[in-house]
């Protein structure tokens, strides 16, 4: 698949989360066969740019290329100022999220309440495209809500603004996180665009990552909870789509070596007081998938 000039190396993506993929976490699944690593989720606004976090959210030093940074708001301005912004701090993709559905983020009408306001969409998605000259491309839902299921049509208007690359997550926004991921309208903007399409929602292993690419026909995968705890999926699922084959299971040798690597760069960039916290979160997803002889219980 490729996403403007960029070839990437496989179909298995990280998804942007909040509070999880940092530069570290980043590297470490891009070491692991992730093909493509977007940043956490940057606010489009001016006054949190020199902020302490946004500033850790997009230290790139490290990362292979084509480094992504995902940007959110409701303002096609500051959007296109933000996309101009993160491309001079090394962003070599934009993303847009049009997915988050944290009520946070849409009391502000941004994430995936932008949905709702298929012309904001719209004046929003021209303006990024034209402020960068990097690939933009688009995160969103199956639509606000069930009786108004719209990726399609944002699907198209993403398309004809020259995004390069849409990503649909199998929920409704007012679902959230809650029931199953449903494919048929990720079929249906298979069948409505040329550009590429990456599923996203409820890919928990290499076996649902190519019974939902044979569903849907998307051309790659995006990978988002399964990966905490378990960043070498991506390996698993590449390994499976090319071979037919499940890899053997990495070794409790080679998990710590991975851990020890991250939490090194945990701390690194957090620094000891910080990197601590954010370490302990990381190692509670190892051992709640009962890697390296621990359950959740017992660490």
């Amino acid at each position: 698949m490729k996403i403007g000039p960029y070839s990437l190396s496989g179909i298995a993506l990280l998804a942007p989360m909040a509070g999880v993929t940092d530069r570290p976490f980043r590297i470490l699944c891009r070491q692991l066969g992730a093909a493509l690593a977007a940043s956490e989720m940057v606010a489009a606004n001016p006054a949190l740019q020199n902020t302490r976090r946004s500033r850790l959210k997009r230290d790139h030093e490290g990362e292979p290329s084509p480094r992504v940074v995902q940007i959110a708001g409701a303002d096609p301005l500051q959007l296109a100022a933000a996309a101009r912004f993160n491309v001079a701090e090394g962003a070599e993709i934009i993303d847009i999220n049009m997915g988050c559905p944290a009520k946070k983020v849409c009391k502000k009408m941004a994430g995936s309440a932008l949905l709702a306001d298929e012309s904001l969409v719209e004046r929003i998605l021209d303006a990024v495209v034209a402020a960068v000259d990097v690939p933009v491309t688009l995160k969103i839902r199956t639509g606000p809500s069930a009786d108004r299921r719209n990726a399609v049509k944002i699907a198209r208007l993403a398309e004809q603004a020259g995004i390069n690359a849409i990503t649909v997550h199998g929920r409704t926004r007012e679902q959230q996180y809650r029931g199953d991921a449903e494919y048929d309208t990720l079929k249906a903007v298979r069948d409505a665009i040329s550009i590429p399409l990456i599923g996203n929602g409820d890919i928990t292993d290499a076996i649902k990552a190519r019974d939902v690419i044979a569903k849907t026909g998307c051309d790659a995968v995006m990978i988002g909870r399964a990966a905490q705890g378990k960043p070498w999926i991506f390996n698993e699922i590449q390994t499976f789509i090319d071979t037919n084959q499940l890899p053997p299971p990495p070794s409790p040798e080679r998990v710590i070596d991975w851990m020890t690597q991250h939490i090194q760069g945990v701390h690194q960039l957090y620094g000891p007081i910080q990197g601590v916290r954010v370490a302990r979160k990381h190692l509670g997803g190892i051992c709640r998938v009962n890697w390296v002889g621990c359950s959740g219980d017992a660490c």
